[in-house]
């Protein structure tokens, strides 16, 4: 028979090992959910276009994950549903799409799930926007990424609106997207203000292909290019008032993360 004492001993080493593996587990589990996620935040900014709205419903945003195991395929990033209008995204307007964390790992891809009700405003008057298969396999953008572990991954989209919307012969418009995907780590900016306000007009900065744009504040004169590349551009100004001159600047520099100011820029009659 097993006497008091010996009792007491399997007892005691029974307890002992049940909180040592508690104590264990419990770091094992706290620490795979620290290292095995990151950050990813989504911003979008656009470009210009002529009309006075572009109003783009998204329903989902999510990224896809590459990978041999149960975490491959789709992740949610943001799944609200908002309206946003894309033409009031510029000068330095922006919109947060998503701010989420995700398995740590790459990813090839970003997707916006659109709902309905896109619509476009030409003149004061509404038309439906059609996206097509926005709201069944979303607007693709292929870019490959690393999410790692405790770390934030930037990413802003910038929307070229007045390349994006198609007129068809039947008076339907489209949103077939035209987006740049540039990773906030390696963009900059350049602002400036064009004086006098009334010669103000739409502003490019351009590298060989590579062309980004934005109009210039009418009250103020001011504009913002976003999301350029580290690189040098050519600025080309054209003005809205046929009474004053466009103008180049030349080898204006973007440094990553910076924002490289022109200050007021005259331009002549």
């Amino acid at each position: 028979m097993i006497n008091i004492k010996e009792k007491y001993i399997r007892f005691a080493v029974i307890i002992s090992f049940t909180a040592i593996a508690f104590i264990i587990f419990s770091c094992s589990d706290s620490t795979s959910t620290d290292v095995e996620k990151g950050q990813i935040k989504i911003t979008m900014v656009d470009a210009p276009g002529d009309y006075d709205e572009i109003n783009i419903v998204v329903a989902r945003v999510e990224a896809h994950k590459n990978g041999f195991d149960s975490t491959n395929g789709w992740h949610v990033v943001n799944n609200i549903s908002a309206t946003y209008d894309l033409l009031e995204l510029r000068n330095g307007a922006s919109t947060i799409l998503g701010n989420n964390s995700l398995e740590a790992g790459t990813y090839t891809q970003i997707r916006l799930i659109t709902g309905s009700g896109s619509n476009i405003v030409v003149n004061g008057t509404v038309y439906p926007l059609e996206i097509p298969s926005g709201e069944q396999s979303g607007i693709k953008l292929n870019h490959a990424f690393v999410i790692n572990s405790g770390q934030l991954y930037e990413l802003i989209l910038d929307f070229d609106a007045e390349h994006s919307i198609v007129l068809t012969g039947t008076g339907q418009y489209k949103l077939k997207p035209v987006i740049r995907v540039v990773p906030f780590i390696v963009s900059g900016t350049i602002s400036g203000i064009i004086n006098p306000v009334n010669a103000a007009g739409y502003v490019y900065a351009i590298n060989g292909t590579d062309t980004s744009c934005t109009i210039s504040e009418p009250l103020t004169g001011s504009f913002k290019l976003m999301a350029l590349l580290e690189r040098t551009y050519r600025i080309e100004i054209l003005s809205a008032n046929l009474s004053y001159n466009d103008t180049t600047i030349n080898n204006v520099v973007v440094i990553a993360q910076q924002n490289t100011n022109l200050g007021t820029i005259n331009l002549n009659q």
